[in-house]
């Protein structure tokens, strides 16, 4: 993979984003933190590889959970600075777990602070090279991308994967998020990129052969919105999954009636009386072929490690 020596990539799963670290002699930087529960894991591999350098800036894409949640223990080891997309500077500031969507997908981020707002057009110096915050709707209204066209590397999050993108939560609160996701992924196609750090995933050299798929993926989903409320769902029982291991069939369904988004996604699907049937359906799918989850009687269990 040809990506310059100041730019590490841990590669985590689906429970944590990945985490780049890029260090040259006057700043090492982490971009995006991972989930509460592996934050942990997240401050090993960063002291690992800094040994005892401190870490002095992090930097988040985004402000979903899985991105996010190691900046509280990051924060309590070094006094780093943070920063985060300047339309969550206000949610963050008053910790408002609403607008941070964290009630609403039924997961969890231990409070942080931040130092510095970071918008599309702001630059930064970061291992040594120059980069460019650019702007990337879709998956996340405030999300952003990090493009060095020196070295033809984006840092992509969420916004595109080998094989897809984050889920494009906008559409299950009635906003517009495919045309958003449709324009980035154009935007993307412009750019001069040789290697794309997704936010989940390896880095991966065929950019085009990824945006061909993501192309094709806006164009079904948008094709139907149902699809997108049901891979929604999906994704957001597995992560739930993935953090606690195991949940009664009943503790899965409190959650669809309590987290908003999951509330929402559903109500696109069916009406309230058939949601059981619904999360039945679910979790079979989700348990076939080997599929991430098992059936255990009562209990519902994530298969493999997070």
């Amino acid at each position: 993979m040809r990506l310059p020596p100041s730019i590490q990539v841990f590669e985590r799963g689906w429970l944590s984003s990945n985490n780049v670290l890029l260090v040259d002699h006057a700043c090492a930087a982490l971009v995006d933190t991972g989930y509460a529960s592996h934050a942990p894991q997240t401050l090993a591999l960063v002291q690992n590889a800094l040994g005892e350098r401190p870490l002095d800036l992090i930097v988040n894409t985004h402000l979903h959970s899985d991105h996010c949640g190691g900046n509280a223990l990051l924060q309590a080891t070094w006094p780093c600075r943070t920063a985060i997309p300047v339309a969550e500077s206000e949610a963050v500031a008053n910790w408002d777990q609403t607008r941070l969507t964290y009630r609403a997908t039924g997961q969890h981020c231990e409070r942080f602070t931040f130092t510095e707002t970071i918008a599309p057009g702001t630059p930064f110096r970061l291992g040594g090279l120059d980069w460019q915050v650019l702007g990337a709707p879709g998956h996340d209204p405030h999300s952003l991308m990090l493009y060095c066209a020196d070295e033809r590397v984006l840092i992509s999050a969420d916004a595109l994967w080998e094989n897809g993108f984050g889920v494009i939560f906008p559409e299950l609160g009635g906003e517009s998020g495919f045309a958003e996701q449709q324009a980035v992924l154009e935007t993307i196609a412009q750019l001069d990129v040789r290697t794309i750090v997704p936010g989940h995933g390896a880095p991966f050299t065929n950019v085009a052969l990824a945006l061909e798929r993501a192309f094709s993926r806006v164009a079904w989903l948008r094709a139907d919105p149902a699809r997108n409320a049901k891979n929604a769902l999906k994704v957001l029982i597995v992560f739930k999954l993935l953090d606690v291991r195991e949940m009664s069939f009943d503790a899965l369904m409190r959650m669809l009636d309590e987290a908003a988004v999951m509330h929402a996604a559903a109500a696109m699907l069916k009406p309230r009386a058939a949601w059981p049937a619904l999360l039945r359906e679910l979790i079979e799918e989700l348990a076939a072929n080997s599929g991430p989850l098992i059936v255990d009687g009562a209990r519902i269990v994530a298969r493999g490690r997070a």
